[in-house]
């Protein structure tokens, strides 16, 4: 008996993902496109609907039951808008019902790409078996996402679990968001380098100024590096334990680019977390690395479709 599939895209800034997707996660036919993020609103949608067309020509896709998107943000699933920071032609986008139209109908379901990596290490990563999660991305940004008791938390929008903007440094520099000191204005990777580069740490020939050349340096001893790596860990430790706090998680789930420097962003990450996750129920919250790789948006965004059919299934 053939299964039903379900359609996932995964949009940011660089990339724009398409897949069929079976229930059990696996990716049956992708394809992709580079997103124009300099261009107009039209401009990035007709890179959308060419990934679309691809996957309404395959001979799978009579098969396809819904649309999962998981898009940079902030999105609004509540309008079915996107407004991703780094596609400024979309503002309040329609991008729901424009994929609805594209695709003849299907529902369509809208979360932030924090929710959609969330969903996908709860599904098949190493969130799996985990009730109460946080879920992370640290990358050129910090994103995240919630699983609360045993189910994906977007909130009304889709953005709930957006960590990378709780502020930690009342006096800190001013973020692009608004606000001081914002969890993402110190550990995103642009930021290790930023606070590498102002204590005089420079880039070895060839290299480019980038938190994976900082990683390399700390794991080569340099004092600098290694301090700005540890600030970032700090900071990613206070907005885990905040979250903990608020909500009982019991895990956090890191991934992203930076995440990649492994021990030099985990050991003084785990050290830190000790010292603000100091109450008794969030104690023994413990610190992963992500395990779904590039296709966890897709997954994640299948995933949120497949679970929005069956809710809806089950009224």
């Amino acid at each position: 008996m053939q299964t039903d599939l379900v359609a996932a895209l995964d949009i940011g800034g660089t990339k724009i993902a398409g897949a069929l997707v079976d229930d059990r996660g696996r990716i049956l036919v992708r394809t992709q496109r580079a997103t124009p993020a300099r261009e107009d609103g039209e401009t990035v949608m007709r890179a959308v609907e060419e990934v679309l067309a691809e996957l309404t020509a395959s001979p799978l896709w009579s098969r396809a039951r819904a649309v999962g998107i998981g898009s940079a943000g902030p999105v609004d699933a509540s309008a079915g808008t996107v407004s991703p920071v780094n596609v400024p032609g979309w503002r309040g986008f329609p991008l729901v019902a424009r994929v609805r139209a594209v695709t003849g109908g299907l529902p369509v379901e809208l979360i932030g790409d924090g929710a959609a990596i969330t969903a996908a290490e709860h599904w098949q990563g190493a969130a799996r078996g985990h009730d109460n999660a946080l879920c992370m991305v640290v990358s050129t940004g910090v994103g995240g996402g919630l699983v609360l008791n045993g189910r994906l938390h977007p909130g009304p929008t889709g953005n709930a679990g957006h960590i990378g903007h709780i502020s930690v440094d009342l006096d800190g520099d001013p973020c692009p968001c608004g606000a001081r000191g914002c969890v993402e204005r110190i550990a995103s990777g642009p930021n290790i380098a930023r606070r590498a580069l102002e204590g005089g740490w420079r880039p070895g020939p060839g290299e480019d100024a980038s938190a994976a050349a900082v990683a390399a340096a700390a794991r080569a001893g340099d004092p600098v590096a290694l301090a700005s790596f540890e600030r970032a860990a700090q900071a990613l430790a206070a907005g885990i334990a905040a979250t903990a706090t608020l909500v009982e998680v019991d895990l956090a789930v890191v991934g992203g680019g930076v995440a990649k420097a492994g021990d030099v962003l985990f050991a003084p990450l785990r050290t830190a977390l000790k010292d603000y996750a100091t109450l008794s129920f969030v104690q023994r919250l413990t610190v992963a690395p992500a395990q779904m790789g590039t296709d966890a948006g897709l997954v994640g965004a299948a995933a949120a479709a497949l679970t929005r059919r069956s809710d809806v299934t089950a009224v």
